[in-house]
């Protein structure tokens, strides 16, 4: 298969798998436990119809929204994610470059491989922070002041990673940042030997954002899980949250909210966005999906705050739906992940192409122009 044959997700899914070493596709592609929160994220969306009309003169459809107090010419962005170095050398990079091209916002991790600065300093499309709540509140207060001098536009804190999920895969594999080499991985990462010698040959790994402070993730092999699970502080509350919300200054969401009443206290502290997630299946297995947590989200604090659907996105039908049920704007990180792994900055521009294509002939198939023309009315639940 090569990326001229990917025509959806699944395509880019099956690529990324023959390029990446089995400990590193399994990594992106894994979940906790049994998975069953992993699967249900996309699987909840086939319980909603699309009900479209017809004869509304669609020739022209506007696909933008406004998010976090910016306009991107997409109603989805790509999520922050941690590690991309090791997914494709180019890394956050590549996405980033991508997202410009059309006008999304692209989100960067506390564990990215690239600096806020150097990204900053790439492109000036809107950019999201994603907050990691250390024990080290040096760390802390040194990461949240390297976002705002580099004019990041929102910054959000991930609530839902207070420890590690349960991620079998990972330990079955030996998956840890940086990569470690042993002899039983080493055979998985020599049979790929492309990604390796792009690895070992195209610039050194680097977790910008935490290496003056902590040695695990990049000179020091952890697993995320056990970074999770002793990195971070098991007491952050919500009065962290809020403070954290007053330093920053700015738009600010709380990532990882599955219940309405987390949502509300949201607003409470002063948040202008909330992620509706459970961080791709990845901790607490058996939770609601976002789909399926949506609606009484939207009902609840819709009118307050912009809601974001994040996860088990695979197709545009899957935002039109989350859009129609009242968010703002859909997110993933696997939405574009096996894309950068697959051909990175080409296979993400490829990816974001092809959701914007399926977007545009679904809201035409849906008698609809623009975002707004969306509503429940256009779905039903079975």
């Amino acid at each position: 298969m090569r990326l001229d044959n990917c025509l959806n997700f699944k395509d880019f899914r099956k690529l990324a798998n023959k390029k990446l070493p089995s400990p590193v596709f399994h990594y992106i592609d894994g979940a906790a436990d049994d998975e069953v929160t992993y699967r249900r994220n996309t699987s909840a969306f086939d319980d909603v119809d699309l009900i479209p009309n017809v004869l509304r003169g669609v020739k022209d459809v506007d696909l933008s929204t406004t998010i976090f107090g910016k306009k991107i010419d997409l109603p989805f962005y790509c999520s922050p994610t941690a590690l991309q170095r090791i997914f494709h050398y180019e890394g956050e990079r590549a996405v980033a470059k991508a997202a410009q091209k059309f006008n999304t916002m692209f989100g960067v991790s506390s564990l990215a491989t690239v600096s806020v600065e150097e990204i900053s300093n790439l492109v000036d499309t809107p950019k999201m922070f994603q907050f990691y709540y250390h024990k080290d509140k040096g760390l802390n207060n040194s990461i949240l002041q390297r976002a705002k001098d580099a004019n990041f536009d929102v910054m959000a804190l991930t609530v839902d990673t207070i420890t590690g999920g349960n991620r079998e895969r990972d330990i079955r594999t030996g998956f840890t940042s940086p990569p470690k080499f042993t002899l039983s991985s080493i055979f998985s990462y020599v049979t790929k030997p492309t990604w390796a010698i792009n690895y070992l040959t195209k610039g050194k790994f680097e977790l910008p954002h935490l290496q003056e402070y902590v040695k695990e993730g990049t000179n020091t092999a952890i697993s995320i899980g056990n970074y999770f699970s002793t990195m971070l502080d098991q007491d952050m509350n919500w009065k962290d949250a809020e403070k954290l919300c007053s330093d920053w200054g700015g738009h600010f969401a709380l990532k990882g909210i599955l219940s309405v009443e987390d949502a509300k206290r949201a607003v409470d502290i002063g948040c202008t966005g909330i992620v509706v997630s459970n961080h791709g299946g990845r901790q607490l297995d058996g939770a609601r999906s976002p789909f399926d947590q949506l609606a009484d989200i939207v009902e609840a604090v819709g009118d307050k705050v912009d809601v974001i659907c994040e996860g088990g996105i695979q197709r545009g039908t899957h935002m039109l739906k989350a859009l129609s049920l009242g968010a703002k704007a859909c997110a993933g990180g696997r939405l574009y992940l096996y894309a950068l792994a697959a051909a990175g900055q080409v296979g993400v521009e490829k990816a974001l192409s092809i959701y914007k294509t399926e977007l545009e002939r679904d809201m035409k198939l849906m008698g609809c122009k623009k975002i707004s023309d969306l509503s429940t009315n256009n779905i039903k639940f079975k």
